[in-house]
């Protein structure tokens, strides 16, 4: 059907990328994401013109944080943009003169890893992004699977522990607030407010202090043996596990799929997870246990699923 473009939406930088069938970027562009929503748009089309430039392109994939409704049109809500029933699909076509379609960032980062990436060999595979926060993707029979209404796999959003920590979208004891970037620093700022001579080399590379210890000096601590962030993600990988071993139960998956910025970490992070994840499932020893991979398309998942997506003349269900 020939080339396309996909576009992730990120909290600073917008990037629109010219993608052929086989899933190879062959070029991108990228322009500072804006303070306010209608200026997203623009920004949106900036990116979608100057990717396009050379090429021929039959249409254009958007990948957006946040609920988008079964027909791939409309944004019904955003977190970290004033989304509320947005007509995104219909704004940019206006702009850029191309067929849209706006996806699920999590559900296009699972459709690329699925198509070209550490799912490739599967047909029935889970996926779960962790990063700041926790998305998903559901893959099921070769199709990306987003419900009657379009917004599905949300995991991030179970409610994992009754009356648990307060979440962003309002209630308490979701996944992510568990399993998650923010959940693996507040595990490193706790636990080295309460034995600082175990965290020596995770403080030193910060400024001294718990309060000023950042996700990347977990991860360069814990592959020094820093006992604090060994533990930290650990217990990261202890409610990944567990979360794992649920979507067992309810997907029977041939394989889950591990992306977002903390697969970066790999077997740090993966080698874990697996151990939590065959601790907490049902039957676990007499019954096909699931592989757990790491993503290997690393930030270009969801920019390559989008633009794949939008090959796609109907919406998948």
């Amino acid at each position: 059907m020939g080339l396309t473009i996909g576009v992730d939406i990120g909290g600073t930088k917008i990037a629109a990328g010219v993608v052929d069938e086989d899933g190879n970027i062959l070029s991108t562009f990228k322009v500072p994401t804006p303070d306010t929503a209608e200026a997203i748009v623009d920004a949106i089309a900036s990116a979608v013109d100057g990717a396009r430039a050379g090429h021929q392109i039959v249409g254009v994939g958007i990948g957006a944080a946040g609920y988008v409704d079964r027909q791939r049109a409309t944004v019904y809500f955003a977190p970290n943009i004033d989304w509320r029933q947005e007509p995104l699909k219909a704004k940019v076509e206006a702009r850029v003169d191309l067929p849209v379609v706006v996806e699920n960032d999590a559900n296009a980062a699972a459709w690329g890893e699925y198509r070209f990436g550490a799912g490739r060999d599967n047909h029935n595979v889970i996926c779960i992004t962790l990063g700041t926060g926790l998305g998903g993707g559901i893959i099921i029979g070769d199709k990306l699977r987003r419900g009657h209404f379009g917004v599905a796999a949300e995991f991030g959003h179970m409610r994992m522990v009754p009356d648990g920590l307060q979440c962003g979208c309002g209630k308490q004891g979701c996944w992510e607030q568990y399993a998650s970037g923010r959940a693996l620093v507040r595990y490193a700022k706790q636990r080295a407010l309460a034995t600082p001579g175990n965290a020596e080399l995770l403080l030193s590379l910060g400024d001294g202090t718990p309060e000023g210890i950042e996700g990347k000096h977990i991860s360069t601590a814990a592959r020094e043996g820093d006992r604090v962030s060994v533990d930290s993600y650990r217990e990261l990988a202890r409610w990944v596990g567990a979360g794992l071993a649920d979507l067992a139960s309810l997907f029977d998956p041939e394989a889950f799929i591990i992306g977002g910025g903390l697969s970066d970490e790999g077997e740090l992070l993966m080698e874990p997870v697996r151990k939590s994840y065959r601790r907490w499932l049902v039957g676990g020893t007499w019954r096909p246990v699931a592989e757990v991979n790491a993503a290997t398309l690393g930030g270009k998942a969801g920019l390559v699923g989008a633009a794949d997506l939008a090959r796609q003349p109907a919406a998948p269900m």
